[in-house]
């Protein structure tokens, strides 16, 4: 059902967590019949969490699209914002609706998911040169009042990842593990989140995400993963698209059904408001 989406997503605060009524285990990939996807790929998604590096646009590609994020993140800069705050990019820009919709992207999605697939989520996370905050250790699900946890992350390389600018990091196997417990961050951690794993190494190994531009990885919703500080002279972008299959379901509270995307197959249960494409890239401010 195609609606106007209004008011944009909520995020439930630390003390309305506790409350929501969610099942936060994980859900291996049944698919045996992948279209893009190595059936060992699969099998390491279900074993270790992620699947990495996979080929996706090529130089030209995605300098296109570092063009437009480039003229983005300028808007938001000027307009007093952080490089962080680039959420629910797929409500605003279309060029971001078009990536959340690309045949790629969904096709990778498909293979984890299997036909019925949402496409709900898209922001840019970006550390700038000698950027001295970090991403702490923690779990996508956690955070979000959706439920059953049932979301695979595609994360876009826009600029290369490496460790020297902070590529992200994985601790492999972490997601077979259910809702670990978290803590609120200090002020003096500089953590763009408001949650933190504590001593994550106990979990399992860490495994460094580092992606050429243009390359992406895939990573489920109750992997433990961050990235640290940024202290290179280097940028280090890249876009997370979020999917998940169509019997997940989210607090109505929080609006995260108004933008959700149907990017394959149905939605029987009409969980998800499947928003039209932006028109035009809305004014950022």
């Amino acid at each position: 059902m195609m609606q106007n989406p209004g008011q944009l997503k909520s995020f439930p605060t630390p003390d309305e967590l506790p409350a929501l009524e969610r099942r936060l285990i994980f859900h291996p990939s049944t698919i045996t019949d992948p279209k893009v996807l190595t059936r060992a790929q699969i099998e390491h998604y279900n074993e270790h969490g992620y699947v990495k590096p996979i080929d996706v646009f090529d130089t030209h590609e995605i300098s296109s699209v570092r063009a437009f994020f480039d003229d983005i993140l300028t808007h938001t800069l000027r307009a007093g914002r952080t490089s962080y705050s680039i959420v629910s990019a797929h409500m605003k820009h279309g060029a971001v609706y078009d990536l959340l919709t690309h045949p790629r992207m969904v096709a990778l999605a498909k293979d984890i998911l299997g036909n019925d697939v949402i496409g709900w989520g898209a922001q840019f996370f970006c550390k700038m040169p000698g950027d001295g905050k970090i991403i702490s250790w923690h779990q996508d699900a956690s955070f979000w009042p959706l439920s059953p946890s049932k979301t695979v992350t595609i994360w876009l390389a826009i600029d290369d990842a490496d460790q020297e600018n902070a590529c992200m990091r994985f601790i492999s196997g972490s997601h077979r593990l259910g809702h670990l417990t978290w803590r609120l961050s200090d002020d003096d951690e500089q953590s763009v989140l408001n949650q933190t794993v504590e001593s994550p190494e106990r979990f399992g190994p860490v495994v460094y995400d580092e992606l050429r531009a243009g390359q992406i990885s895939l990573h489920s919703d109750l992997l433990l993963h961050g990235s640290d500080k940024n202290l290179s002279n280097r940028r280090r972008c890249g876009l997370t698209l979020r999917y998940c299959s169509s019997d997940v379901a989210s607090d109505p509270r929080y609006n995260w059904h108004k933008e959700g995307v149907l990017v394959s197959g149905a939605d029987p249960m009409q969980n998800w408001w499947n928003p039209a494409r932006p028109a035009i890239d809305y004014e950022i401010g």
